[in-house]
């Protein structure tokens, strides 16, 4: 009779036959597989009526948890979205991945789906944060302690929320104690390293969860294989004004100083004309990859980057976007305003000059935690970022959002955007984006703004103030000869603002 077990991740079939995604084991004189395929592998041994034994599930002991979250009084009524999903899911074998716009409840979704399989579940969570979130929900809808794997805690209990860093370094162990895998921020899981958590584990059921299923660099395909692949999406602008925040898109043109200007032109023109001279064609992320790797060998290709660099950094940190950010401040004085840009430095330069707390990845988890709660009871007014509150955080205060400086990652595009949706009454989200004119940031922003644009829906979302691409001529803002061009609409919207700011003139809004 053939046996299957466990052996570190992989499964050890013991008898002479071939099954599907193994391979012979010359050591152990075995066919093995990887964990992932258990499933498939005793699916195919059923069908094909050839009796085996299997001693691959371990499962921790576990109460039984669709009577704890029926007892613990925290059972919520399900949205119809939500109900939806979880329905598709199931009707995929508990497998495949839900995308759910931030805020649309996807915890709780979570919460239904470990209740519903009634088995140990493990959920795998980014940051320390939701680690924390989501220990703390659990806890409240099952009425039990939920274990703890990261921040240098390890105990593994039934119910137990892991980060992606310490569920790849027990993947080995922990592979066959689990029925159900819950992968939280599920475009993380397909990263080198971080996709053994799902190939080392047998766990039957798997539920992916993301706001951004997409990958920059493509690697989400690999999701089909982890974890089942798409099986339900929800976009933001089918659920704006109902279940979450109804919201607007407001561009704003910031121009270059003459002296920027001329410097853009100097390093833009050195980078362009080296891709020109070399025939080197940038289409997306493994093509910019190469001309990095050339620039370890050839001093002209180091030199068109550097340029490169340098004229992104003129066009990110331009004397006028700070005017700008200014205008945005003064004009929402009463709301809460979370501030994004893509390095730190202009983090620290706005921080200085606005008097507004910054979080960076140097920032502590004790103080970002107070800045932020500060922030939601109102003692702060702003908080400025650069990318580590991108995901895992939960401020349903925040209604106005300002990108001041960002690439064209559609993945960042949707989560700052989302930082703003949370649901709360009579509450209306803005997001700004103040692009730099003329230069590749409005290209930059045009493909991240892809991610809101090409979703399907009629939500109540508009986009204002859009700039617009000259045909031919890279990430140019078009500016059109006889009539009243875009910029300088915004222009004159910007002048309102001004206008209408409180006493105080010109001085900086001070949050």
């Amino acid at each position: 009779m053939i046996k299957i077990s466990f052996k570190q991740g992989t499964l050890l079939i013991e008898g002479n036959v071939r099954v599907p995604n193994a391979v012979w084991d010359e050591r152990s004189g075995n066919f093995r597989a990887l964990a992932l395929y258990y499933r498939d592998i005793t699916d195919y041994l059923k069908n094909s009526k050839i009796p085996f034994k299997d001693e691959v599930l371990d499962l921790l002991p576990c109460p039984d948890l669709a009577a704890a979250y029926e007892a613990s009084g925290k059972k919520l009524k399900l949205r119809d979205y939500q109900a939806e999903a979880l329905v598709t899911w199931g009707e995929n074998n508990r497998w495949g991945v839900l995308v759910l716009p931030t805020g649309s409840g996807k915890t709780l979704v979570g919460i239904r789906a470990i209740a519903g399989c009634n088995t140990p579940a493990l959920v795998v969570v980014p940051t320390l944060d939701l680690l924390e979130q989501w220990k703390k929900q659990l806890e409240e809808a099952f009425l039990m302690e939920v274990g703890k794997l990261g921040g240098g805690e390890k105990k593994i209990l039934p119910i137990t929320v892991s980060t992606y860093d310490s569920a790849y370094i027990h993947a080995e162990t922990l592979g066959n104690r689990f029925g159900l895998l819950v992968f939280d921020e599920v475009h993380h899981l397909p990263a080198t390293g971080y996709r053994s958590i799902a190939e080392f584990s047998a766990a039957p059921y798997r539920l992916g969860l993301t706001a951004t299923y997409e990958r920059e660099d493509e690697l989400h395909s690999e999701l089909n294989r982890l974890v089942g692949g798409k099986v339900y999406e929800k976009h933001v602008s089918e659920l704006a004004g109902s279940h979450l925040a109804p919201y607007r898109i407001k561009r704003i043109a910031a121009a270059l100083t003459d002296e920027e200007r001329k410097e853009y032109d100097k390093c833009y023109s050195a980078y362009t004309d080296y891709l020109r001279k070399t025939g080197m064609v940038l289409r997306g992320p493994g093509d910019f990859q190469k001309l990095v790797m050339r620039s370890g060998r050839d001093p002209e290709a180091r030199k068109a980057l550097l340029a490169r660099n340098a004229a992104r950094e003129l066009a990110f940190n331009t004397e006028s976007k700070i005017e700008k950010l200014k205008e945005i401040l003064n004009a929402h004085r009463e709301d809460r305003v979370f501030i994004f840009t893509e390095h730190n430095r202009l983090v620290h330069r706005i921080s200085r000059e606005f008097l507004i707390p910054a979080i960076t990845y140097r920032t502590s988890a004790k103080e970002r935690n107070s800045i932020l709660e500060k922030f939601k009871e109102g003692k702060y007014r702003a908080v400025v970022t650069s990318k580590v509150l991108d995901e895992g955080i939960d401020v349903p205060e925040a209604n106005i959002g300002i990108i001041a400086s960002g690439t064209g990652s559609k993945l960042a595009y949707i989560q700052r955007l989302g930082r703003i949706l949370r649901k709360k009454e009579g509450k209306e989200a803005i997001l700004y984006e103040i692009i730099s004119e003329e230069t590749t940031e409005a290209g930059t922003a045009r493909r991240r703004k892809e991610a809101v644009s090409n979703q399907k829906g009629s939500g109540r979302s508009t986009q204002e103030n859009q700039m617009k691409t000259e045909p031919g001529k890279e990430n140019q803002i078009k500016k059109e000869p006889g009539k009243e061009s875009q910029i300088k609409k915004e222009q004159g919207k910007e002048k309102q603002m001004k206008n209408e700011k409180s006493s105080g003139g010109g001085s900086p809004a001070h949050f």
